[in-house]
């Protein structure tokens, strides 16, 4: 990462624009401040409209030239970037987990080498694309699909998973020839500039930039004139502000968006495994994860040994600095941190706490591993995504019941159904309105597999063919004979 220290020995971060390292036109920065210690340790650029123009510029001078390589030279070019990103896995790591505070541990086994593996996925996809087959569907003309890139695309990535999400960006749209601006957060830019700057050693200059800075500059961004999509992962609200200012453009949008999981445990699933399972994808990057298995249903059969066991794991289940045997980190910032504060002070009297619920220490932003219980569908912690590690449980009567209380929110990202009854499971399969569904397990990924929403989670695919051919446009071609 191309960086320099200022006079307080802070390190110095700096744009990715037409393959150089540079900063903000106006020279004006934001601090970057570690969640584990709550202190500033460097400088990101606070980019204007200036600069977004700059590297909207960078990419449309570099647009024809990516557009027109082969799919095996962007796949060279890709499955390079995977092996520097391999190599250089440590580095990754130590500069994620300080921007992130996030386990080193965690980070090194469980989010750098999938951001590896999806650079190789998407490698292979360029080679890989499929259409209807060319034929005389009108006699004396000839007629065939072109599969061709979308053009220059616009990104914004969130604070969650700053690395992988500009994976699950960067690596598709590449692959498909598009160019790209990226912007992640303004709180966890540094392994996004890191990625950015590995990459120019393998592609043309202008392929791909990054841009940082603050929702002004984010809104520069998506309401600029010259991308032909925008893509972003982020909150509902955002989601919305940049569908609205797509509509005036009519241009493309890939939106994921929030989440609000709902998890069916059924009286006949096993409780412990099930609590177990539920914590870890609950408290797994301290439940700030749109697809996190927050909202727990629970058989009314069950309820008391189900939060029995689940209370037990959360007591269990540690956080801590980066460096400590833990669980899951701070969460991101002290916005954040209110936030969760605010859901649990404003609990109706029907809820109670039964595990956790309080801030941790006062250094860093660190909350407790926390189960709730007695809340109703109404509840505000019900019906809004915390993003935190809190676990909601609530009682249901019957399938009907689950299915009615599992799909009442504005939300449809993911779920998971917890039985041993293999009809049980198809039946809520079939019936949860939600992109993904796991049955007796809860988040995880695979690069082969589509990950995208329904209803206020937005649309389009992340991962797999689904969420490369979003960054494509078809194209028909006849001919009539000679």
């Amino acid at each position: 990462m191309s960086t320099s220290s200022t006079t307080t020995g802070a390190i110095e971060l700096h744009n990715v624009v037409g393959g150089r390292t540079v900063p903000a036109a106006q020279g004006r920065t934001s601090d970057v401040v570690d969640p584990s210690t709550g202190e500033a340790y460097a400088t990101a650029p606070l980019s204007t409209a200036e600069d977004v123009d700059a590297a909207y510029a960078a990419a449309s001078d570099a647009f024809p030239g990516w557009r027109d390589t082969t799919p095996a030279e962007r796949q060279l070019a890709l499955l390079r970037i995977a092996d520097a990103l391999e190599r250089r896995a440590e580095e990754f790591v130590a500069v994620e987990s300080r921007n992130t505070g996030k386990p080193l541990a965690l980070t090194a086994s469980d989010e750098v080498p999938p951001c590896v593996d999806q650079f190789r996925f998407f490698a292979g996809a360029a080679r890989i694309l499929e259409g209807a087959s060319a034929g005389e569907y009108m006699a004396g003309h000839t007629s065939w699909i072109r599969r061709e890139p979308v053009g220059v695309v616009g990104q914004v990535t969130p604070w969650n998973y700053p690395l992988m999400m500009g994976v699950w960006k960067i690596a598709p749209a590449l692959a498909a020839g598009n160019t790209v601006v990226l912007k992640p957060s303004d709180t966890t830019p540094a392994s996004t500039l890191l990625l950015a700057e590995l990459a120019q050693e393998f592609l043309p200059p202008g392929v791909l930039n990054v841009v940082c800075g603050d929702r002004d500059t984010g809104r520069a961004l998506v309401e600029h004139a010259r991308p032909d999509m925008v893509s972003i992962t982020g909150s509902v609200r955002a989601g919305m502000e940049v569908a609205g200012s797509a509509a005036a453009q009519v241009k493309r949008v890939h939106l994921e968006l929030g989440g609000k999981a709902p998890v069916v445990v059924f009286g006949d699933a096993d409780i412990a495994a099930a609590a177990e399972g539920i914590a870890g994808a609950g408290y797994y990057n301290a439940g700030q994860d749109c697809t996190a298995a927050t909202r727990v249903l629970v058989h009314e059969s069950v309820h008391a040994d189900f939060v029995a066991a689940l209370a037990e794991q959360a007591r269990g289940t540690r956080t801590g600095r980066p460096d400590e045997d833990v669980a899951f980190g701070p969460v991101n910032n002290p916005a954040q941190l209110a936030r969760v504060m605010g859901f649990l002070e404003r609990l109706p009297d029907h809820a109670s706490v039964v595990a956790g619920g309080n801030r941790q220490g006062d250094v860093g932003f660190f909350h407790e591993a926390t189960v709730v219980d007695g809340l109703r569908q109404d509840d505000e912690a019900i019906q809004t995504e915390i993003f935190g590690p809190v676990i909601t449980v609530q009682t249901f009567r019957d399938e009907a019941e689950a299915l009615a209380l599992a799909n009442g929110v504005p939300y449809g990202l993911s779920s998971s159904v917890w039985t041993s009854d293999h009809g049980t499971a198809l039946r809520m399969s079939r019936g949860l309105d939600f992109g993904v569904v796991w049955i007796n397990t809860h988040i995880p990924f695979v690069a082969e597999m589509p990950h995208g929403g329904f209803k206020q989670s937005g649309y389009g695919k992340d991962l797999s063919m689904y969420g490369f051919e979003d960054y494509t446009r078809i194209k028909h071609v006849m001919s009539a004979f000679g």
